[in-house]
């Protein structure tokens, strides 16, 4: 795991060794193990920060240039398969490392060729000295960051936002627009970020940039159909299901460092667990994380694992105090506000892990692939109790902040809502209901948590995998895994039952969601945990609301994108409102965002 920086003019960058040297510096936490960079023809540099994961020797560092010169690389991620690739490929080979493996698919066989085989997380930016263009490179979901800036001059790219500011070549505007994205979402929906012209490489897609800086996009993966078949057998599906996670499982731990799991004691984190100690040959480490306040922690649940499997387990328990500590300071990390209030205990657990591991594996994506989320992958079912389309209706159910809400206390105009409703309702009438929920939680929800494990593992230098977001797993869950196996009905009663109600009411009860992951897990973990209903990763905001609603106060008061004649009614409509805690926690973190960035003169 690495950071990665560029800058690509037009013609010669002034000061461009200071610029690039300054840009992989604000990475350091990214890769603390090496630095590297390339000036070429004094107008392009290349700029990389090495976590070292895989071939540890310094042979292996970055930026690194194919045998026949034409291709340099600086990459952020891991291929897992690159062994496998490596044996399709005649060439001269002088590391052991996964990227060398692009380096040379790419000069064999072609940029699009590489990217069919990876399986992987990636970041890739790659220069083709003969064509005398930059390709930028993202993998299918997401999972590695990589942002943006093109001008008529130059074009600057980073792993982060701060690195790209560090450049001294582009300015930090505020983009108020995307203040409502936050609160729908609780992050900035692909391309755009909370900084004018500055935006993210989407998903499953690569930008190729020619020497006029004129911008190509192409995308090359995307979600299979979904499943519906109503004739199988359940047990031999049960069973292929089975091996193809383990599989994937498998596949996310190479490394050459020690790796460990998070343990929150969920099925998910306890899952991965237990295949992880039956796969390996040592102990595994564990980590968990709650807060002092009674029923904030998950502590027995993931002892219980721990235990089944002699995992090194670890238990830390924080406060407020330790809390409030970390919010600036991450906020920094990230480039934007934080998006769940559990992003901080995140970030202090991966920063105790740091101490002993550095790789950690993690479940974020197997609510999304198998149906987790009861009372929104339900909807397609109660839809005939809402009276406005389905589009309309989900969105009502998924939104964090309700849009009657948003348009009270914002003080922004709307665009990027308009422009995601229409593209998605578009969508929304090309598939069933029951694949545009799936579909939308893959190509939206999940990034969301995917910048928050980003940053709350990288900023302690570990790197965090994702192995149910292995895409030949999720390939074959949407094409081979039928629906009903995913969201199963306890029994054909139960139906009728639910015909009268909204999800929220019945889910977990009537019926069983992730139900294939739950069979298949209760071969491996104790049934206390598989059969308790599914829980967020709790944080105690409302308890501590009085502490936070003074701070609130002196923050909102002079927000440009906050309607601050409606401070007074917010502050009495939280204090009657279950959800308070996280709303304030919201607004707080976009304030004290827009102060960390936006009052500094970047350019230089």
């Amino acid at each position: 795991m690495c950071g990665i920086a560029g800058i690509v003019g037009k013609s010669n960058i002034s000061y461009v060794e200071k610029r690039i040297k300054n840009m992989t510096n604000s990475l350091i936490h990214r890769g603390p193990n090496a630095c590297g960079y390339e000036i070429y023809d004094g107008r392009i540099a290349f700029g990389h920060r090495r976590l070292s994961i895989i071939d540890l020797h310094s042979g292996a560092n970055q930026p690194m240039r194919s045998n026949n010169q034409r291709w340099s690389i600086i990459f952020n991620g891991e291929i897992y398969n690159y062994k496998e690739i490596k044996r399709e490929l005649s060439y001269n080979f002088k590391t052991n490392s996964d990227t060398e493996i692009i380096l040379a698919s790419v000069e064999m066989k072609g940029i699009n060729w590489f990217l069919e085989k990876a399986n992987g997380m990636f970041a890739i930016a790659l220069f083709d000295h003969v064509k005398d263009s930059i390709y930028l490179i993202r993998d299918r979901f997401s999972i590695k960051p990589l942002y943006y800036s093109v001008s008529e001059e130059v074009l600057v790219f980073s792993s982060e936002i701060k690195a790209i500011l560090k450049s001294g070549l582009i300015r930090a505007d505020f983009f108020s627009d995307a203040v409502d994205e936050y609160l729908a979402n609780r992050y900035v929906r692909e391309p755009y970020t909370f900084f004018k012209g500055i935006y993210q490489v989407e998903a499953g897609s690569y930008i190729e940039v020619n020497r006029d800086l004129k911008v190509k996009k192409s995308r090359y993966w995307e979600l299979p159909p979904l499943n519906f078949d109503k004739t199988y057998d359940e047990e031999s599906i049960i069973e292929e299901t089975e091996s193809r996670v383990t599989e994937a499982i498998k596949r996310w731990l190479v490394a050459d460092v020690k790796v460990g799991a998070y343990l929150s004691g969920g099925v998910d984190s306890s899952l991965i667990a237990a295949i992880i100690a039956c796969s390996l040959e040592k102990q595994v480490d564990t980590y968990t994380i709650g807060f002092c306040e009674k029923g904030f922690n998950e502590f027995p649940y993931a002892r219980m694992v721990a235990e089944k499997y002699n995992t090194h387990h670890t238990e830390m328990i924080i406060n407020y105090s330790d809390y409030r500590n970390e919010w600036e300071r991450l906020i920094w990390y990230k480039d934007a506000p934080l998006s769940v209030p559990n992003e901080i205990p995140l970030a202090i657990m991966s920063t105790r892990l740091s101490k002993d591991i550095t790789v950690v594996i993690s479940g974020e994506g197997a609510d999304e692939l198998f149906g987790g989320y009861g009372r929104i992958y339900r909807l397609p079912f109660d839809y005939r109790n809402y009276e406005n389309s389905f589009y309309q209706s989900f969105i009502s159910e998924y939104e964090y902040v309700a849009r009657e809400i948003r348009n009270t206390y914002l003080n922004t105009d709307f665009p990027l809502r308009s422009l995601f409703d229409n593209i998605i309702s578009n969508d929304f009438n090309k598939h069933k209901n029951e694949e545009n929920v799936f579909r939308y939680f893959h190509n939206y929800h999940i990034k969301g948590l995917l910048h928050r494990v980003d940053m709350a593992t990288m900023q302690a230098s570990v790197e965090a995998r994702t192995p149910f977001l292995d895409h030949e797993l999720v390939e074959y869950v949407y094409e081979k895994v039928p629906f009903d196996l995913k969201l199963k009905w306890n029994n054909s009663i139960f139906i009728k039952r639910a015909s009268t109600l909204k999800a929220k009411q019945y889910s977990e009860i009537l019926d069983t969601p992730k139900y294939i992951l739950k069979k298949i897990a209760s071969k491996y973990l104790p049934k206390e945990i598989i059969e308790r209903k599914k829980v967020g990763f709790p944080v105690p905001l409302t308890k501590w609301l009085p502490d936070m609603k003074q701070n609130a106060i002196e923050l909102l008061a002079f927000a440009s994108w906050f309607n601050t004649k409606k401070l007074s009614q917010l502050i009495e409509d939280v204090s009657s409102n279950n959800n308070a805690g996280q709303f304030v926690w919201m607004l707080m973190n976009v304030e004290m965002f827009k102060r960390k960035y936006f009052n500094t003169e970047w350019r230089y």
